[in-house]
């Protein structure tokens, strides 16, 4: 009962929304129409038109279209769906794109509020503050704001034409056979390009040049924001480093291994390619 009602309730969210576009706000429009609850439990999400328990902290998310949207941090050792939660990634498939990423909104801005319970400077409790998204705390003033990390993902190619190669790479902790692009976090100090660079090198031993910006991602997984691009190979050979990389490869469009679902830029960046 509790699968069909989830379905369903997946189904009222979309038809009530009209596909219409997320936005991200303060608190909701005085002119909704109706609400919508993501309850998280655990990092899985439940959705429902009613907040399982009024009691609980809850997070206002935005409008997707007249509808506002709530995040609800469900306890530890709580569950309203009665074992119908799933997970962001299997969420992926039963819902549109935007719902998805409402869904990961909700998903890290409760984490975020269960993490930042506390100053991280002197430990006093914190408090929401009133005019922005943040936390703050009222001994020594340290505000907190949603943590997202920034993270880049290139797809590296070589050759031309019929003869064109993309690098791909198998991740250590990966446990199917899958090759994807390359990817890593910003670190401080350096721009969107010199991340895309420093990240290829270290990981595989190439040097890449004409690295150009494609399109970004939020990625929940468990707060990040994915900035696609596209790389040029410019010299090296393949040496990968054995903490992050299985192995690497340089691949024609018509002898691709494993690559990754829709859910990822990483398949946007290799579609486009493979389209090009």
């Amino acid at each position: 009962m509790h699968l069909i009602g989830l379905c369903d309730n997946y189904r009222q969210w979309a038809m009530a929304a009209h596909e219409s576009d997320f936005v991200p706000t303060m608190q909701p429009s005085i002119d909704a129409s109706g609400h919508r609850y993501v309850h998280v439990v655990g990092s899985s999400v439940w959705v429902h038109d009613s907040c399982a328990d009024t009691q609980w902290t809850t997070h206002f998310l935005g409008m997707h279209g007249d509808t506002a949207c709530w995040g609800v941090d469900v306890p530890h050792g709580q569950d309203p769906a009665d074992g119908a939660a799933v997970d962001l990634r299997t969420f992926f498939g039963r819902a549109t794109e935007t719902e998805w990423a409402v869904a990961g909104r909700a998903v890290q801005l409760v984490e975020w509020g269960r993490t930042h319970k506390f100053c991280g400077r002197c430990a006093t409790p914190t408090l929401i503050a009133d005019n922005e998204r943040a936390y703050t705390c009222p001994t020594c003033r340290l505000m907190s704001f949603p943590r997202l990390a920034p993270a880049v993902i290139t797809l590296v190619t070589r050759g031309h034409g019929d003869d064109e190669e993309a690098l791909l790479a198998r991740g250590v902790q990966w446990q199917i056979p899958m090759y994807s692009c390359l990817a890593g976090f910003v670190e401080p100090g350096e721009n969107l390009e010199q991340a895309v660079a420093r990240e290829i090198l270290e990981e595989v031993g190439i040097w890449v040049a004409d690295v150009q910006y494609v399109a970004s991602q939020p990625w929940p997984f468990p707060h990040s924001l994915m900035l696609g691009f596209r790389a040029r190979y410019d010299h090296g050979d393949i040496v990968c480093d054995a903490t992050e990389i299985m192995d690497a490869n340089w691949y024609r469009r018509d002898a691709l291994p494993m690559i990754p679902p829709g859910i990822s830029i990483a398949r946007r960046l290799i579609d486009d390619w493979l389209a090009s």
